[in-house]
């Protein structure tokens, strides 16, 4: 028998590796004069980004930008504040008791922004194009588990997994792959894998000019089903030196700055500080992680690698690398994703002496005359990985550096690029690195997933607790379970064991941030990490 829901916070669990496509650092010098010729007065939106939009194709990934991808495709479920997961092409969906049929019930008011229908006959079209790449997109969880796709009449869909999969709800509110491309834009052959015909959405916006490397602009799409936007056109431009988009939003060429990472901590506060500008700060969309690889020896003591912890004034470290751009995280994970609000780990407040005595306890003393912590002969000695284009990574690991000294561990920090960082961690070639989770739509289960999976890093990482299997199965089970309160129960336990026992240290919460200019206005930040931010916006 089928239970209706229209609404239910709901979690995927995929494998996934993603370096994020958020990641916003330029490096040239790019003017930031390249205009398109449509619209040049009226009610437009004018920002900067630091690449190209890409070729906008929902089944695919870079170099198409995830915010642009937003604007012009659109899922069956979009996730909201708190995880809440909201009807949008479908609006309601019906799940079976075992968890493995899922039926979508879509709206029939809606076109595509070349006039044709949106049905069921194109909703497994799409489908249909992405589970002919499988592999490409295996990272989500359900899509390997997808046994059938049915049209059951013109607006119901069948979906029918191999095996119960909760997430699956969560997953299909990701950004790509499952948004849906129209008709037109299909290839003849039907694979998207190669390309589209020409971005054929739903969504509230249409892409009417594009430069490559340049600029594109997209106008509203003014049969949109839902809440048509207040602004007429989107205009984005290609600056990807961050500077350089800072002297464009003084100069009033642009009217917003929005993301992680578009500009410095520095020249943020700096704009701020003018009084002439309105900004915004995001809730947590990440925690900034330390790992600590229990297998190697100097950090496979429980009672050390808590030393370290209590060794650091956290909340001075965030405030003076971030000013306040961040915020001390007691959390693994931000606590206003779903199921991490009742994780009951210690936090952790700066205690030197605490530090201290666990040390001594674990047996790394401080022989008289010396700097560094010895045990058996062998010196309290610790490597520190960083991304060396990341400058706050780097002046937190030189802040650790410092404090932990006068604990007598000597820290040795290593700046290596971002691609190495990745792959020494996925290796267990590391001794402590740097890592964030993956925000919303895709946390905790994303994350507790990543943790469970070889070749990962955090597999390897926490290899010395003693409770690991019991964690792993955990995690396994979390993904079947059908029943809301074992599955927050399992989230409690999991999130909880995996931070008391150190390995994985939180350090920060990412925050996104917005500076526009004084005629913008109703500015929201989108609860979904990966979505564009123009939904409600405004000029005055």
């Amino acid at each position: 028998m089928l239970n209706r829901i229209t609404k239910k916070p709901v979690l995927i669990m995929s494998v996934i590796i993603l370096i994020l496509s958020i990641a916003l650092l330029g490096c040239s010098n790019d003017s930031v004069e390249n205009e398109g010729t449509t619209g040049e007065d009226g009610n437009v939106i004018t920002f900067a980004w630091p690449r190209d939009i890409g070729e906008l194709n929902p089944h695919m990934y870079n170099p198409s930008q995830l915010f642009s991808t937003s604007m012009v495709y659109e899922p069956l479920v979009s996730y909201g504040d708190g995880g809440e997961l909201k009807p949008h092409l479908a609006e309601s969906w019906d799940i079976s008791a075992d968890g493995k049929e899922y039926v979508f019930h879509l709206r029939q008011d809606v076109k595509f922004s070349d006039g044709t229908s949106f049905n069921a006959e194109i909703v497994k079209k799409n489908f249909d194009a992405i589970l002919n790449n499988v592999d490409l997109h295996s990272w989500l969880g359900f899509i390997s588990k997808i046994a059938q796709t049915e049209v059951v009449d013109e607006h119901t869909f069948k979906l029918t997994l191999t095996e119960p999969y909760y997430p699956t709800i969560q997953e299909l509110a990701v950004v790509r792959p499952v948004r849906f491309l129209g008709e037109a834009g299909f290839p003849e052959d039907g694979d998207t894998s190669k390309g589209v015909e020409k971005p054929v959405g739903t969504g509230p916006w249409v892409l009417e000019e594009y430069k490559v490397d340049e600029y594109a602009i997209f106008t509203r799409n003014e049969n949109y089903w839902g809440e048509v936007p207040s602004v007429e056109q989107i205009k984005v431009k290609v600056v990807p030196d961050a500077e350089t988009r800072v002297l464009a939003f003084e100069k009033g060429d642009l009217d917003l700055l929005y993301g992680e990472g578009v500009i410095s901590i520095d020249s943020f506060n700096q704009l701020e500080s003018t009084g002439s500008y309105e900004t915004s700060i995001s809730e947590p969309v990440a925690t900034r992680q330390l790992v600590m690889n229990t297998n190697k020896e100097q950090l496979s003591d429980e009672r050390v690698r808590q030393a370290l912890h209590y060794g650091f004034n956290k909340e001075a470290l965030v405030e003076g690398v971030t000013s306040g751009l961040e915020e001390k995280a007691d959390y693994i994970l931000p606590t206003n994703l779903p199921y991490t609000s009742e994780v009951a780990a210690t936090k952790v407040d700066y205690d030197v002496e605490k530090a201290v005595q666990l040390l001594d306890e674990a047996g790394w003393k401080l022989p008289k005359g010396k700097t560094v912590r010895e045990k058996d002969g062998q010196p309290l000695e610790i490597e520190l990985m960083y991304n060396s284009a990341e400058s706050i990574q780097k002046t937190m690991a030189e802040t650790l550096q410092s404090e932990w000294a006068g604990l007598g561990v000597k820290l040795n920090i290593v700046g290596v690029e971002l691609t190495t960082q990745v792959e020494r961690f996925k290796a267990n070639e590391f001794e402590m690195n740097f890592f964030s989770n993956y925000g919303a739509p895709y946390d905790p289960h994303t994350f507790v997933n990543v943790v469970a999976t070889e070749g990962f890093g955090f597999n390897e990482a926490i290899s010395a607790y003693p409770n690991k299997e019991e964690i792993l199965n955990q995690i396994a089970q979390v993904t079947k379970t059908t029943d809301e309160t074992e599955r927050q129960q399992l989230y409690t336990e999991i999130l909880g064991s995996l931070q008391e026992q150190g390995a994985i240290v939180p350090i920060s919460y990412i925050k996104k941030i917005a500076i526009y200019q004084k005629d913008v206005s109703d500015f929201t930040f989108p609860a979904n990490r990966d979505e564009h931010p123009f939904t409600g916006i405004s000029v005055k």
